[in-house]
């Protein structure tokens, strides 16, 4: 008897999901993946991977060719179910079903994204045709997983949701707690990092995240400048793309302004060696994104956290108990707690234990993956095929 097959989807940083799908994997389903990023993470872990390009940005042309393609996937694949992440994934993915042998459809709804972030007038004009398409994506989809009460709510109120809709916190995979402690016990020390990127014995504060304005870096400049003002040894690292981020990068020479305090190193695959050697985790995001695996990971670091007080920031940090939180598009006020969380130290330390021991009890990849493991159980029960032997299966793994 075969093992159910799942097929994730995802985008350009569909790699970062890999621990949960050889987790999933681990449960005894067969796993393939299918995404905009690069196949080598993928390969290095025997994981069957398919390429699927899609434009982040609005773009229906491309968007139908990549139905077109999903489609193709879908039908080479075959599988019993199928999960997408992110906004356009989770668009595409029903759509491409629906032209196919028809999965059961999970789309993993990790926040609400640009279109209802920004007040801009394109963002304002395109939010009935989002609403529209995942009405339309609803009708082919067995269920839809929310990281947030806020997001279910808000997809229940404008009928989007469709049937089957539930909250699983980090649904986009969680974080793989043992994993990222191996990570940092085997990460560069931070001496030799740190004299790398000429950081020398400076206080740093460090973020990890796209170098996009709608992530807040030039509010976080803006911050910057003041807390060098006032703490002229301080340093600032920023970790992240900036050429993917297309007209919302933030240009170079508007992070070149603030050199040599700002360090802007690009994409890097060694963040738990990074966050290790940092004193502070600055997140000043100004999107409506799911829960941020950026703040989970700062938080397994042991790191204080500022963030900016979204939602999904929300669900990890609480103001003055295990972090900051400050408004976005506020500058001043980043500035004030960053320096707060340098100068007092102790406290710093002790919201910094709390959100790591709130992360390792409510985020942990293997909650995660058993929240989805028993999703799985009851879709494959609805729509089960013969040949595959998914109940017993997962009867005995759940």
């Amino acid at each position: 008897m075969l093992a159910p097959h799942v097929l994730y989807v995802g985008g350009s940083d569909h790699h970062l999901r890999i621990p949960f799908m050889l987790a999933v994997r681990d449960c005894g389903f067969r796993v393939t993946a299918a995404g905009s990023g690069d196949c080598t993470p993928f390969d290095k872990v025997d994981l069957e991977f398919y390429p699927f390009h899609f434009e982040r940005f609005m773009n229906p042309l491309s968007d139908l060719a990549a139905v077109k393609t999903l489609s193709t996937i879908l039908r080479d694949v075959c599988p019993d179910l199928a999960q997408g992440y992110d906004t356009k994934p989770c668009l595409l993915l029903p759509l491409a079903a629906r032209a196919a042998d028809h999965p059961a459809i999970v789309r993993t709804i990790c926040g609400r994204g640009w279109v209802y972030s920004s007040r801009s007038p394109l963002a304002l004009a395109v939010r009935p045709v989002y609403r529209a398409m995942h009405r339309t994506a609803a009708r082919s989809t067995a269920a839809t997983v929310f990281e947030m009460d806020e997001d279910r709510a808000f997809f229940e109120r404008h009928r989007l949701t469709g049937k089957n809709g539930l909250v699983i916190p980090a649904g986009g995979g969680g974080v793989d707690v043992e994993g990222f402690e191996r990570a940092l016990a085997e990460s560069s020390p931070p001496e030799q990092l740190r004299e790398e990127l000429g950081l020398g014995t400076s206080p740093v504060i460090i973020t990890v995240t796209r170098m996009t304005r709608r992530k807040g870096i030039p509010t976080l400049l803006k911050a910057a400048a003041l807390v060098h003002r006032a703490r002229p040894d301080v340093k600032f690292l920023l970790v992240g793309p900036r050429e993917s981020e297309g007209p919302l990068a933030v240009a170079q020479a508007e992070i070149e302004e603030h050199a040599p305090y700002v360090v802007a190193t690009g994409p890097r695959s060694d963040i738990p060696g990074l966050l290790r050697l940092a004193d502070a985790f600055a997140f000043p995001t100004e999107y409506r994104e799911g829960v941020p695996r950026a703040l989970l990971e700062a938080a397994l670091a042991g790191l204080p956290i500022v963030s900016t007080s979204m939602p999904g920031c929300c669900e990890v940090i609480r103001d003055g108990w295990s972090g900051f939180l400050v408004p976005p598009h506020a500058p001043d006020r980043l500035a004030t707690r960053m320096i707060d969380l340098l100068r007092d130290r102790k406290t710093a330390a002790i919201m910094a234990g709390r959100a790591e021991e709130l992360v390792a009890q409510k985020f942990s990849l293997r909650i995660i993956v058993a929240r989805h493991v028993a999703l799985y159980a009851e879709l494959l029960a609805r729509n089960a095929r013969p040949g595959v032997d998914k109940l017993d299966l997962l009867a005995h793994q759940t």
